[in-house]
């Protein structure tokens, strides 16, 4: 009797292939799917989001979160001029990238600059600090006088 060569468990993946399997879904449109890449604890803070809360935590308010942005954003994003910068610490990356983005809504093509540094650990994101350009966002979606009043009303 032969017997089966046992399989080595499959190399977590690492933070690079994590953060590609976010821009992946992000570019599909894919919302649903993208919790599952971050820990139950995981923290995001969107540091620069003029409004509204910039940190997020757990991956069940990512979760709800990413069906909010599915439910409502009228936005197709293609991701463009990515570099992926690694550091000393080999759980954190950085990426830097730009959106080729359309709006649905006002048929507006414009170009969007982010920065995330990635944290992850045992193939999850455990920790996001992204750096969008929000302005631009409001801009091409003809919000900019609603971002004045909330930001004169803060």
């Amino acid at each position: 009797m032969s017997e089966t060569p046992s399989r080595a468990p499959s190399p977590e993946p690492s933070p690079r292939e994590v953060f590609l399997r976010l821009l992946d879904g992000i570019a599909a449109g894919d919302y649903a799917s993208l919790a599952a890449l971050y820990a139950e604890d995981a923290v995001v803070e969107s540091v620069f989001a003029p409004v509204g809360p910039r940190r997020f935590e757990g991956r069940a308010t990512l979760a709800a979160r990413f069906a909010e942005v599915a439910a409502h954003s009228p936005l197709d994003l293609t991701p463009a001029n990515l570099v992926l910068r690694e550091t000393s610490d080999p759980e954190v990356i950085v990426a830097e990238f730009d959106y080729h983005a359309h709006h649905r809504g006002t048929g507006v093509d414009f170009e969007v600059s982010n920065v995330q540094v990635l944290r992850v650990r045992g193939g999850l994101i455990r920790h996001s600090r992204d750096y969008h350009d929000h302005l631009a966002l409001a801009v091409a979606g003809g919000n900019l006088p609603e971002l004045v009043a909330a930001l004169s009303a803060g």
